[in-house]
């Protein structure tokens, strides 16, 4: 009787190895799915907290301003950032409505003057603006970090978390060194470095546009 026992005893060892190796060679069942990382987050700050400039008077930033510099990780800059072409800026009043300005962009494209005519919403805080898109994720926050409204503006764009800044002057003349380095520091606060500083143009801006090139759309950088 205990050899039977035994006997049976030795095949329900030999039954639960057979099962347990069978489960370690169809280890799909048990072993967990890998799990996809998460997207990293962009190293931007966001745009609610970059603060605008103090008590801006949006009045005093209508007219004429010259793209100098603009710091980016755009793809479109980083590969063709040593084609770039003279820009210019106009900033209107609304002459139908005091929460917006209009916008006129001109700049060269397949060796034509372009225009770009956008319209910015102005927000309850003075110095931010929204250039709307499509859908609300779509928008652009735009704000007046620093001006001093008769030489220089720097200005944030921030869309889907990346940020663009730009360096505008009144006029195409030297601007100080003290103006410059605040510049590069305000970018590097962003994380946007020396390597992703692109400098425009200072001659040769656009004057008459060709009307066939009036156009409406949202920059993508």
């Amino acid at each position: 009787m205990a050899a039977a026992w035994c006997r049976i005893l030795v095949v329900v060892v030999l039954l639960m190895s057979l099962l347990g190796s069978t489960a370690a060679v169809g280890g799909a069942v048990s072993r967990p799915r890998p799990q996809r990382r998460p997207p990293k987050k962009p190293k931007v700050e966001p745009i609610d907290v970059t603060p605008p400039a103090p008590d801006i008077d949006i009045q005093q930033m209508m007219g004429t301003w010259y793209l100098l510099i603009t710091a980016s990780k755009c793809p479109y800059l980083i590969k063709h950032g040593t084609k770039v072409e003279p820009t210019v800026m106009t900033l209107t009043a609304s002459s139908t409505s005091d929460s917006t300005i209009s916008v006129s962009t001109k700049t060269r494209h397949n060796h034509q003057c372009w225009e770009i005519q956008q319209v910015y919403t102005m927000s309850e805080t003075p110095g931010r603006m929204t250039l709307k898109g499509a859908r609300p994720e779509q928008n652009t926050e735009i704000v007046i970090g620093e001006t001093d409204y008769t030489s220089y503006a720097v200005l944030y764009y921030q869309k889907r978390g990346k940020m663009t800044i730009k360096l505008y002057v009144r006029s195409v003349g030297e601007l100080s060194e003290p103006v410059l380095s605040k510049f590069e520091q305000l970018s590097e606060r962003q994380n946007v470095g020396l390597a992703y500083l692109f400098s425009f143009p200072t001659y040769s801006h656009c004057g008459d546009v060709d009307r066939n090139h009036v156009i409406n759309c949202v920059p993508t950088c």
